[in-house]
């Protein structure tokens, strides 16, 4: 009940935070950049709360010791008041809100009061020209006023409630912007399974005092990732020493995630701006767990040459495949895996279905190398209707470079697909969230290890495939007509005198052509080079089924026109077994070559999992049909009194 009514806070805060937009933003600035806003004006009140109690006698502080260089007086107030960063102005948004005069002026000189280790939040949210632009359409004073009235303090709202409003403020932001939220936001129910899942494994080596972990995602967005991981590990250990590394690329999402992670308690640099697929901004790091949400289907055109020029090293990171350029999915799971600790280290990469079985040869390629290194431990397929910015299937790829035992060489697919419930509130395409309920399912299938009716236990041999070439032999008859020697006079090498020879070889078995053919052409005084012979057996071919199974001049069996599949045949299962179940029955007379087979690999997830329905019964669909005809006939009747 106090977690429900936190969260009913939460989410009240979060929609008198979002009626700024309404209030003061209406007519000045577009719908679409209302979070452009709104995101750094919460950001300033927040931070302004939490440093509100210490912040005369930091100011004190800091004037004794003016004279030393700014990262030196960070370490100074972070060892005498603990806190990792503060604010020296005399300013703050209720002083500026007090007076009409140079609000735009006193603002900035307010916010550049802050601590130099986080200057860089004000500058990636563009705070400046936000300022000059309400100054100038006369609301910023509003806007100041606004925020200074809101009771954002750490007493008033705890730091997961402030969680929570961010989430529900992100999401109002950027959905105007069209599915931008997706791009690198990730709901928290989510989140949480995704680390219910990494910690379940590990439960008994992080008790103790003097367990250290370390937590990367390197598509960090707001830094929920990092948070809800951080906060379940000291739930598990409360003496538990959590360090948490990020990289993001968007300007807004690095502000919003290092604020977001200050006001956590997390160290400034804990995030760090760049692109990652172009710069690993902690290369010479690897880290006990990785979470990822890597954009869907995002093109990686920008970053290609870098790439690529990467993907010429043997050993690095990008060397395994690469993917098309209009998905990149696949590089970040690659990432990721290099970023495992080789002590031992765990993963959870969010994805959308492309990366289970997109058949071209870089994705081939990088499945087939995760099955080689036995990197793939588990993939959960999640509800759809998840996520902020699409509604599509999305999985969670478990990747583990120090699987126990048991799980060596195997790996477990979990249809979580459907555990879910209804929103109460829906926030765009997101309509369903996983409970804790749903989540310790998920976690119980995963624990166990045994197939069930949501989990399979495979091998990678599994999912490896040849693809066979399926053909029927044709049945030729050879047969003269006026056709066949048209077709064939417009060759050098026949003439009028091979005419008779056709004749005679009307009703010849096809398949003894190259040898009468050359006989009988030796006797009447002509040539017979093997290309008139492949033309006559072409000319003269007549379907026949009561004819034996053709061959070409050299013995090569000859397909049947119209008749050629290709038959997807597991690697783990005897080919003539699988064509005696799946093809024969139906055609008896396919034949197949393995040697000329094409070898590749996926993870049909829906197939594995695939129930079919049981049939209704005849008598119930008569029945339907009956009712149906019946209420139609009693329309028409209708229909024809209103006539007469």
């Amino acid at each position: 009940m106090e977690n429900e009514a936190m969260r009913l806070t939460a989410l009240t805060t979060a929609r008198i935070v979002w009626d700024t937009a309404d209030k003061f933003l209406r007519n000045v600035v577009e719908p679409q950049e209302y979070g452009d806003y709104i995101l750094p004006f919460t950001v300033l009140r927040r931070l302004e709360c939490l440093l509100e109690d210490t912040k005369p006698e930091v100011i004190e502080f800091v004037e004794t010791i003016s004279n030393l260089p700014a990262h030196l007086i960070d370490i100074a107030v972070r060892n005498k008041f603990e806190l990792s960063f503060y604010n020296v102005s005399p300013l703050d948004l209720a002083t500026i809100a007090s007076v009409d005069d140079n609000v735009d002026k006193s603002l900035l000189s307010y916010v550049a009061g802050f601590s130099q280790n986080v200057a860089d939040i004000w500058t990636a949210f563009d705070f400046p020209k936000l300022v000059a632009k309400l100054a100038a359409a006369n609301r910023l004073h509003a806007v100041v006023k606004h925020f200074s009235t809101l009771p954002l303090g750490s007493t008033n709202v705890e730091n997961s409630a402030m969680g929570d409003i961010f989430e529900d403020v992100m999401y109002r932001a950027f959905d105007k912007k069209g599915k931008a939220a997706g791009a690198f936001y990730t709901p928290r129910d989510a989140i949480k399974l995704m680390v219910d899942v990494l910690f379940s494994a590990d439960e008994d080596s992080l008790a103790g005092e003097n367990t250290l972990r370390s937590i990367y995602d390197p598509t960090a967005g707001s830094g929920g990732m990092l948070l809800v991981a951080q906060n379940a590990l000291k739930e598990l250990n409360p003496d538990i020493k959590v360090t948490v590394y990020g990289q993001e690329l968007m300007d807004a999402a690095y502000a919003l995630g290092k604020a977001d992670l200050l006001i956590q308690g997390v160290r400034p640099d804990a995030i760090r701006q760049g692109d990652t697929l172009v710069t690993d901004l902690y290369n010479d790091q690897t880290f006990d767990y990785v979470l990822s949400n890597p954009p869907f289907g995002g093109d990686w055109e920008v970053e290609e040459r870098s790439v690529r020029e990467q993907a010429k090293v043997p050993g690095s990171r990008f060397d395994h495949g690469l993917p098309s350029k209009s998905d990149g999915q696949m590089l970040f799971l690659c990432h990721c895996a290099s970023k495992l600790s080789p002590t031992g280290g765990r993963a959870a990469v969010v994805s959308n279905a492309s990366p289970l079985f997109n058949s071209d040869s870089g994705p081939n390629s990088i499945r087939q190398w995760l099955f080689d290194e036995d990197l793939i431990d588990a993939i959960i397929a999640l509800p759809t209707q998840m996520f902020y910015g699409t509604g599509i299937a999305t999985y969670v790829w478990v990747l583990d470079n120090n699987k126990p035992a048991e799980r060596q060489g195997k790996i477990q697919l979990i249809d979580a697909s459907g555990l879910w419930e209804p929103m109460l509130r829906p926030l765009g395409d997101k309509r369903r969230e996983m409970s804790r309920s749903n989540r310790s399912t998920v976690v119980e299938a995963y624990e166990s290890f045994t197939d069930s009716s949501i989990s399979r236990v495979l091998t990678p041999q599994d999912f490896m495939f040849r693809d066979v070439l399926v053909y029927k032999q044709a049945r030729l008859a050879a047969r003269y007509s006026e056709e066949v020697v048209d077709v064939l006079r417009g060759r050098p090498d026949f003439s009028d005198a091979f005419v008779q020879i056709l004749k005679d070889l009307d009703g010849t078995p096809w398949n003894l052509i190259p040898k009468r053919l050359p006989v009988a052409a030796r006797a009447a005084g002509l040539k017979a080079p093997v290309g008139l012979i492949d033309a006559v057996m072409a000319a003269m071919a007549v379907p026949d089924e009561s004819s034996p199974p053709s061959v070409d001049r050299k013995g090569h069996p000859v397909l049947a026109d119209g008749w050629k599949i290709t038959e997807r045949v597991p690697m783990s299962e005897n080919l003539d077994k699988h064509m005696a179940r799946e093809v024969l029955p139906f055609a008896p007379e396919a034949k197949w070559d393995e040697s000329k087979a094409k070898h590749g690999n996926e993870i049909p997830f829906t197939r594995i999992f695939y129930v079919p329905e049981e049939s209704r019964p005849l008598a119930e669909i008569d029945a339907d049909v009956q009712r149906i005809m019946g209420e139609l006939a009693e329309m028409f009747q209708g229909v024809k009194a209103e006539d007469d």
